[in-house]
């Protein structure tokens, strides 16, 4: 198999997209960071002493997202169309799942936007509680779905 990102003298390229025709894309992905119950219980009656967790990590998300280009050496700059996060508090861990998608009308896909988009906002909720438990585990991080562009759908 080819790599898409090395060019025929195996010099990093950033794909040339130019010929594509743009489709709606869309890529969803989330992960899990767990935690003591004191984290935990902090977090959800928000009396940590930075402030609002979760809304911070919603907005640390969507920064990550828009990011993406600036962080990954060969991501294209994108203009999206939309953003979601979705945070949910899980009881049994304790912690919280992050899921977040993406969406664009383009000619290349967002499935590395929506990764990091997790990646900053479950490090957002780490710093904002880091003083309570260095402990917390950030995990699972994976693309769930992609559709749209050439390679079809991804479900996992």
């Amino acid at each position: 198999m080819e790599l898409t990102h090395l060019d025929k003298n195996n010099r990093p390229k950033m794909v040339d997209v130019s010929n594509k025709e743009p489709t709606t894309r869309i890529a969803i992905a989330n992960g899990t960071i767990t935690m003591s119950q004191g984290a935990f219980d902090a977090i959800v009656s928000q009396t940590t002493k930075k402030g609002p967790v979760i809304q911070t990590a919603v907005v640390a998300a969507i920064m990550g997202v828009k990011k993406t280009s600036d962080l990954i050496p060969m991501c294209h700059p994108l203009v999206l169309s939309g953003i979601n996060c979705d945070v949910t508090q899980r009881d049994d861990l304790p912690g919280f799942e992050l899921e977040v998608s993406v969406k664009l009308d383009a000619k290349t896909g967002v499935e590395m936007e929506a990764l990091t988009g997790v990646s900053i906002g479950l490090l957002t909720i780490y710093d904002m509680a880091k003083a309570i438990d260095k402990g917390m585990i950030i995990s699972d991080i994976k693309l769930t779905h992609k559709s749209g562009g050439q390679s079809g759908d991804f479900n996992r």
